[in-house]
């Protein structure tokens, strides 16, 4: 490596790698051709957040540097945001060329996606009456005139069509209108007409442009009517203002509104629209360049995707995984009899979530219970959870939740969640007003023969029943009475912050996380020079805080072996000569998104092993509460390692994560096809039939 290039890879660019992964998975023919859609909805989802949060960061720290005349630095972001747009422009053509690929693929099941041109006319007349009976009630054309500001107008959640209203001899005329999907199904199945056996699909967006007349006749005059498919995305940060009397679910409220009027970051457009139409369409949304102007084909919002129906048969999604029961929970009466028996390990989605909410739930009635404590980041839209806390200050419980109001796009879920909690009676907490509460701890505090007990539980993932079911996560219960103790702690640090609050075995961020991980990666330095083998086991969703990795390079060169599974973004260089040649990395990306946090320090033989929410990235180093804990019990530590192993030796949806970030696949060679998740279920399906 020159003293010119940089040890670290760019995170935006290693960002847009990961979703490369996730267009892999569209692209793999193994995969049902139903979930290939939706891996499509994936990637244009992640896309969306993309441009909303990094791109949009990007984007306002090129203004402040212009404005400061910061000229080489501004020409540094400026070549990473061109960067960024051809690498997405590259990603864009492979999207449009896989989508016509699957789409094609799909009418050999019988399944017909069609447009507004391919209809009969027998599905026409059905059309027409669907759109006057269900759709028309929520479309409000925008009829484009001097004082209409569309940028204000515009909802970056939303797709819409840009409709030029041609008349001969006459200025066109143009009108925006929004795809009412927050209404109306985004995909219509359409009735049999001769064949039952092949079925038709349409989207949303095609019957409007299908039935423009119906909804234009008698307000403009027109000749003819076009229409093209464009989403604006916007800034999605926002600024509190301290300096305002008011409350911070108040502050938070108006805080979110700035997102509706917030700078466009991207518009992307249907690639085949006149261009007059879009140097129009640019004017009226204020876009002054190409940075962040995506054409492509004639859909937008394709987030919508990852819930295409299965009109089919079983075979076109992927075959069900039933969620196992945990013998550890299931062979006693009470959760809080089966964790005094022994420290217990849930790994999601391959578990049943319902152990946790039963946990909850038994503590809401159980008389010796007294103080329940949680803490929410993202919870389900119906929380049975929540229901069950209610439940419990019913029951005469003490309950104590700390709600993260800043927890990005679930803003308004927390807030509307901590109004209703409060007026059931539980004690909210709103988080800390300069640290994101992102730990993912409750505490159960029973009384047991005249003592106060604690029980405690550990995750990587938010306690929410929907997404337990696609993140994989782990979940550990236990009855460690140090170990709660110190959870307890955390809850008083978050409510108490001005207070010293000192923590002998957990990982607690902004206090002593950092410290902590770099004195665990020193101490594998020392024995490897003390001759002992070493090595360091990470896997996280993002690796990118410098520190952290520097340290990592420096134990590689030591000659300390670190392995990692990333699945999201990595600033680190793997297997750079002189830099980092003991340093291997891989990105697993299948039907589960990868959410936990592990390490493992080999210690001289003695492992230690954590569990974990942070991720290896400055915020949740610095900037967020967050909680690693470390896992003691014998049988739990070994049955993590071999899980661990099992996902280091994936043959199959494993990529390697070189210096170039080029998502090849590992080589499978000679080895036994290994397919991950699917060997991680049938482990622990086979740990719990013993």
């Amino acid at each position: 490596m020159t003293q010119q290039e940089s040890p670290y890879f760019p995170l935006e660019l290693s960002w847009l790698a990961f979703n490369q992964r996730v267009l892999q998975e569209a692209n793999d023919v193994n995969n049902p051709i139903v979930e290939r859609i939706r891996f499509l909805g994936i990637y244009s989802n992640n896309l969306d957040e993309f441009y909303r949060v990094r791109f949009a960061e990007v984007k306002r720290k090129f203004l402040i540097q212009t404005n400061r005349d910061e000229h080489e630095e501004a020409a540094k972001t400026k070549q990473l945001m061109n960067q960024i747009q051809q690498k997405v422009m590259d990603l864009t053509k492979e999207f449009d060329r896989i989508y016509k690929e699957v789409i094609a693929k799909l009418k050999r099941y019988n399944i017909v996606l069609v447009n507004h041109t391919e209809l009969s006319d027998f599905h026409k007349e059905w059309l027409r009456d669907y759109f006057k009976n269900k759709i028309l009630r929520h479309i409000s054309p925008v009829l484009i005139q001097r004082k209409v500001d569309l940028a204000k107008r515009i909802n970056g959640a939303s797709t819409y069509l840009f409709v030029a209203i041609n008349r001969k001899k006459r200025v066109t005329r143009y009108a925006s209108i929004e795809v009412p999907t927050q209404a109306v199904s985004r995909f219509i199945v359409l009735p049999p007409e001769q064949s039952k056996k092949r079925k038709h699909i349409i989207l949303l967006d095609d019957i409007i442009k299908l039935c423009l007349e119906d909804i234009l006749r008698g307000f403009v005059p027109f000749d003819s009517l076009e229409a093209y498919s464009f989403k604006m995305t916007r800034d999605s940060e926002y600024s509190i203002n301290d300096e305002i009397d008011e409350s911070f679910v108040e502050k938070m409220s108006d805080s979110m509104k700035q997102r509706l009027s917030a700078e466009p970051v991207r518009v992307n457009y249907d690639a085949t629209m006149p261009l007059e139409m879009l140097t129009y369409l640019r004017k009226c949304l204020n876009i002054g360049s190409t940075e962040g102007l995506i054409g492509g084909g004639p859909y937008r919002n394709f987030k919508d995707f990852i819930g295409f129906p299965n009109i089919g048969r079983d075979y076109l999604v992927n075959p069900k995984l039933p969620a196992i029961s945990s013998k550890d929970f299931s062979k006693f009466d009470t959760v809080f009899d089966a964790i005094s028996h022994r420290d217990i390990l849930l790994h999601y989605p391959y578990h049943r979530f319902l152990h946790f909410t039963e946990f909850v739930r038994q503590a809401s009635f159980d008389p010796s219970v007294r103080h329940i404590r949680l803490n929410i980041y993202r919870v389900a839209n119906k929380s049975r959870i929540i229901d069950s806390l209610i439940d419990a200050v019913d029951n005469g419980k003490t309950v104590t939740v700390i709600v993260e109001l800043r927890a990005r796009f679930d803003e308004q879920n927390n807030i509307e969640w901590s109004k209703t909690m409060t007026d059931a009676g539980i004690r909210v907490v709103l988080g800390i007003p300069s640290l994101k509460v992102h730990c993912k701890l409750c505490v159960v505090t029973r009384e047991e023969k005249g003592q106060l007990v604690n029980y405690a539980h550990f995750g990587t993932g938010n306690f929410n029943e929907k997404t337990a079911k696609i993140y994989t996560d782990y979940s550990l219960f236990t009855r460690n009475q140090e170990l709660a103790q110190e959870a307890i702690n955390v809850f008083d640090f978050i409510q108490a912050p001005y207070r010293q609050h000192k923590f002998k075995h957990l990982q607690v961020s902004p206090l002593n996380t950092r410290a902590k991980l770099l004195s665990l990666i020193r101490e594998e330095i020392q024995n490897c020079r003390e001759g002992k083998f070493s090595q360091i086991i990470l896997k996280v969703n993002n690796l990118v805080d410098q520190e952290l990795i520097d340290e990592l390079y420096k134990a590689g060169q030591a000659g300390v072996k670190v392995k990692a599974i990333v699945r999201g973004m990595c600033s680190l260089l793997p297997g750079v000569k002189g830099l980092s040649d003991n340093i291997s990395i891989t990105s697993v990306v299948d039907r589960f998104l990868e959410h936990p946090r592990l390490m493992v320090f080999e210690n001289g033989g003695d492992h230690k092993v954590f569990i974990s929410s942070a991720d290896w990235m400055t915020r949740n180093m610095d900037n967020r509460v967050e909680v690693g804990c470390p896992v003691y019990d014998t049988n739990l530590k070994m049955r993590l390692l071999h899980m661990l192993d099992i996902q280091l030796r994936d043959t199959t949806k494993a990529r390697v994560i070189d210096k170039e970030q080029s998502n090849r696949y590992v080589v499978r060679g000679n080895r036994r096809k290994i397919r991950s998740q699917y060997e991680i279920y049938d482990y622990l399906k086979s740990l719990e039939q013993e």
